[in-house]
């Protein structure tokens, strides 16, 4: 007598080579019934870097029982997470231990041992050098797998900032100079006079911490954004950004004659970006002595609160709108392209998964 899908009820399932096994299958509804240690087997023998899959002995938490029932013992099947990195709910008989898993998961379980690997590199502690790090700095400290590619363009920007700083910066006269040339005053760009300065005040800051924060932003977001987009679109991005930044900045305050220098509004661009495609990575933030592991959407959220603050309360030295312009571009950009980058980048997409779950 042919067994029946457990969803499905009037189906009967049919023997399907599963990556070298021989599994049930519901060719209607593309259920798959793996006898106990079928899919252990299975998972071992696919594509995803572990040749040694025990998941059926370590599933995740225990979800209660189902509306289905096993098509063996004709028990009610129990919900599981098949593990607590990747929630993707199978069903499980307790008396066969036969697995249930619906057919628009298959490639998902098939990529999970995969999955369990690369969440466990982002959960690495927080060490002491870390916090000694943070809180001497101020600055945060990313969570997120290496990229592959060397990121030439982003070593490229930091080294044209710095030393473009180092040409000027240590001169109050040629500090004055590049400011009335170079730098951005929306009075005089709505007159249509030094249009280059749209972009060249991206290259310019007004001190050594404002280019080293800027600068150390720009590498750790910056390495794996090139990596995700290449070389060519990430540096227009960047620079694009940086532009509407600028405009954002002119057009909240189109008659100011106050001179704005600096790659901020480039970078929020780039945090943009980086917050719609890789909420897998992890940010440390530093309240006085106590460092908290965030997710991008807290951090940034926390960064654009800040920001707001400044607006209401903040004196005219810092291009707020600037940074609130760059960083909505980011996200129109980062909302654009998501598609593709996900198409070119499997294992960014594998970590964009809602059922991928990090410990912060």
């Amino acid at each position: 007598m042919a067994l029946k899908c457990p969803v499905c009820a009037d189906r009967a399932l049919d023997a399907f080579e599963f990556h070298g096994e021989e599994v049930d299958c519901c060719h209607h509804c593309g259920g798959l019934w793996f006898e106990n240690g079928e899919l252990n087997s299975a998972l071992s023998t696919a594509d995803n870097d572990d040749d040694a899959v025990r998941a059926e002995e370590n599933l995740g938490k225990h979800l209660g029982k189902t509306q289905i029932h096993c098509i063996h013992c004709d028990i009610p099947l129990e919900r599981y997470h098949l593990m607590e990195e990747f929630q993707l709910e199978v069903e499980v008989c307790h008396k066969c231990s036969g697995v249930f898993i619906e057919g628009h998961e298959r490639e998902k379980v098939v990529s999970s041992p995969k999955v369990r690997q690369l969440v466990g590199e982002l959960n690495g502690k927080v060490g002491f050098k870390t916090w000694i790090f943070q809180f001497l700095s101020q600055m945060p400290v990313e969570f997120n797998l290496k990229p592959k590619i060397t990121p030439w363009v982003t070593y490229t920007l930091i080294a044209l900032n710095v030393l473009i700083f180092l040409m000027y910066g240590m001169s109050n006269k040629n500090t004055l100079w590049v400011y009335e040339h170079l730098s951005i005053q929306a009075a005089q760009v709505m007159d249509m006079s030094e249009p280059w300065t749209l972009l060249t005040h991206m290259f310019l800051h007004g001190g050594w911490m404002h280019l080293i924060g800027n600068m150390y932003f720009l590498y750790v977001v910056g390495d794996n954004l090139e990596d995700a987009m290449g070389r060519r679109n990430y540096l227009l991005s960047y620079l694009a950004c940086g532009l509407v930044a600028a405009f954002a900045q002119i057009a909240a305050d189109p008659a100011s004659m106050i001179y704005n220098v600096g790659a901020s509004g480039a970078i929020a661009g780039l945090f943009g970006m980086y917050l719609m495609w890789f909420r897998h990575a992890s940010l440390t933030f530093m309240f006085l002595i106590y460092q908290k592991k965030l997710s991008p959407q807290m951090f940034f959220a926390l960064w654009l609160l800040f920001n707001f603050l400044g607006l209401l309360f903040g004196g005219p030295g810092v291009a707020y709108w600037a940074h609130i312009g760059g960083f909505v571009a980011g996200l129109a950009i980062g909302w654009k392209m998501k598609q593709g980058i996900m198409e070119r980048n499997p294992t960014l997409s594998l970590l964009n998964q809602p059922e991928v779950k990090i410990s912060r």
